[in-house]
């Protein structure tokens, strides 16, 4: 007869039992009501505290150390399951988070044919933003573990953070080992994260190709190294005012990185002409460059000019170190023959000798933008003009010893296909009268931009007029001293007709002009800009709507118009205006919303704010009829 134990149907241990032994051959019998929780053979040994007291423990997971359920998650047979499991809390959620895809016990994992698809293919699909409050450990870790079974995490950019439970290295370590797949990791205003955390990133993520750090003080040179070390994919390097990184951390980088080719680097006091030296003499695929307030000097840029033969873009700016000689080597050096686009701001070494270099030496110059370069004169960009050879546009920006003449000796003298030419706030010029005659036209300028330009006058409109025959791009914002007389003879002269016109601030201008734009260009014309103009009404209204035939994007904000203006504009059929902007016009009020309801069909975006007359009701009838547009209202 088998031998029985505790037969009374409770299932308790008692203490007297302690120290027996129940071999494999006995019958243990219990009461059906329980489960036994641990099946034969077991040997008893202490009790525990709680069943010596006689407490009640209820079964739970949740009872067992991190190491045995580590064991348990990474058996789960997919990352959905996984993914379910890290909701149930934090604990479980931070444990999950922290086992990496080559601990997974493979072989009872089981993959969707959707799954091993995006694997195959490399996976990386998602994009994830964190900011402020919503930059924490505990959202890392989630993103960690829930992006895996969806095609895996791509794009990570935290930005902004937590100050009471903000983004530590913890929660870089999270992503480290649940996103192998992560490409690009940005870091902006992020203090609480250091070397650790981007060390972790460097040993689980090898295929990281974009790395964006700024105002990351407590990343020193060390975690730099160590993404140099790991990630030997990285193409794109950008370090903003981190103050602890500098030469060695960039050294490392261009030895380590064969396929850099894009390196910013602002405001970081520890880079000097070694770190960037080596990046331009190493990294020979580096094909897009921007220093920025850095404490670089004249040795620098004559390696760029020397070594940079794969450079395309560069963009110089803030570099109170470099003299006359540095940019003069940089454009005599011949090493930037394939360079595109430059760019150079604030920096008191460009002159008129060193701007003549820069012609010579970049063959392939397509795009020139100087901003705040205060020691070029007519005389630079004249000689500027007559070496380039392949420029299509040239940008100006505050450099005020530039005057009418210097100008338009360029645009006349420039012996390229010069598309496009931007003015903005040159104050050295003013508005005098210039012979033209011995000028030649440019005759393939297409787009025109002079902004916020006083001394730019009616008397300079009508030479640019008669220099200009071809274009079709026109923008004058700010140039309150233009009068329908000075621009009339720019747009008799256009002989391709133009395409935009901004006239924003330009308040002298009238009904006038507007009804000349219309009938000389009313073929062409897709945009028109009079915001600001106080003098335009419903006349200008009248003659966009008689001959506009192509206007698609009008705006007469802070104009005279009135509810009349509107209403003639809903009557011409032949128009299909998409955005219409009339913000801070007075004269509007609710008569206007029936006509804005048969303008409907094509509209995408209406601004009316600050039309104070028109009230809520009619607003939102307004959005209820065009369900279509984007009104700001």
């Amino acid at each position: 007869m088998p031998g029985r134990v505790n037969q009374s149907g409770n299932d308790e241990l008692h203490p007297g039992c302690r120290g027996y032994t129940i071999s494999s051959n006995v019958d243990v019998h219990c009461s059906p009501t329980k489960r036994t929780r641990i099946s034969a053979p077991f040997t008893f040994g202490p009790l525990p505290r709680a069943l010596e007291h006689g407490q009640d423990l209820k079964p739970s997971i949740e009872s067992l150390p991190d190491e045995c359920l580590f064991e348990i998650f990474r058996r789960l047979p997919s990352g959905k399951e996984r993914s379910s499991g890290a909701c149930v809390s934090k604990r479980w959620l931070m444990l999950m988070s922290s086992i990496r895809k080559d601990e997974i016990d493979s072989g009872v994992e089981t993959i969707s044919s959707d799954e091993s698809e995006e694997d195959a293919k490399g996976g990386g699909w998602l994009t994830r933003r964190l900011e402020g409050r919503k930059a924490t450990d505990v959202r890392l870790a989630a993103i960690a573990v829930g992006t895996g079974c969806c095609g895996g995490l791509g794009k990570l950019y935290i930005r902004g953070n937590n100050s009471t439970r903000g983004v530590t290295d913890r929660g870089l370590s999270a992503v480290a080992c649940g996103c192998p797949s992560l490409r690009s990791l940005s870091l902006w205003n992020v203090s609480s994260i250091g070397d650790k955390g981007l060390c972790e990133i460097a040993k689980g993520c090898h295929m990281l190709e974009t790395l964006d750090l700024s105002h990351s003080s407590s990343i020193t040179n060390k975690g730099l190294i160590a993404i140099a070390e790991g990630c030997p994919n990285l193409t794109t390097l950008n370090i903003e005012s981190c103050s602890m990184i500098g030469n060695e951390g960039l050294q490392t980088v261009a030895k380590l990185c064969p396929k850099l080719h894009s390196i910013c680097i602002k405001d970081c006091p520890l880079v000097g002409d070694h770190g960037v030296s080596s990046l331009l003499s190493l990294a020979s695929n580096l094909s897009k460059v921007k220093l920025q307030i850095l404490n670089i000097t004249d040795f620098s840029l004559a390696v760029i000019g020397h070594y940079g033969k794969a450079v395309t873009n560069l963009v110089l700016s803030g570099l109170q170190n470099v003299s006359e000689r540095g940019f003069c080597v940089m454009g005599v050096a011949q090493g930037l023959q394939k360079l595109m686009s430059l760019t150079i701001t604030s920096c008191q070494g460009v002159t008129d000798a060193s701007i003549e270099a820069m012609g010579k030496g970049f063959p392939h110059l397509k795009q020139m933008c100087l901003r705040r370069c205060s020691f070029v004169s007519d005389f630079g960009l004249a000689e500027f003009a007559k070496c380039t050879r392949s420029l299509q546009s040239l940008q100006l920006e505050e450099c005020n010893r530039f005057t009418q003449c210097g100008i338009f000796y360029a645009l006349s003298n420039i012996k390229t296909k010069l598309k496009s030419f931007t003015l903005v706030k040159c104050m050295g010029i003013k508005d005098i009268d210039v012979e033209v005659s011995m000028l030649s036209p440019c005759k393939s300028l297409r787009s025109l931009t002079i902004q916020n330009c006083p001394g730019f006058g009616s008397a300079s409109m009508a030479v640019v007029g008669k220099l200009c025959p071809q274009l079709q791009h026109v923008d004058l914002t700010g140039l309150c001293g233009i009068t329908d007389a000075g621009l009339l003879p720019l747009l008799e002269n256009c002989e391709a007709g133009l395409v935009e016109v901004n006239l924003t601030g330009c308040w002298n201008l009238t009904d006038y002009i507007v009804s000349k734009v219309a009938r000389l260009h009313g073929g062409t014309l897709e945009i028109l800009n009079l915001d600001g103009c106080q003098n335009i009404t419903d006349a200008s209204l009248v003659a966009v709507a008689d001959d506009c035939l192509l206007l698609n994007d009008l705006d007469v904000s802070k104009c005279a118009i009135t509810d009349a203006g509107i209403a003639v504009l809903s009557r011409a059929d032949h128009l299909s205006m998409r955005v219409l902007s009339m913000s801070d016009c007075s004269g509007i009020s609710n008569k206007c919303v029936p006509f804005l309801v048969k303008l409907g069909p094509a509209l995408s975006g209406l601004n009316i704010k600050n039309c104070n007359s028109i009230d809520s009701n009619a607003i939102e009838f307004l959005v209820e009829n065009l369900w279509r547009c984007d009104i700001l209202a």
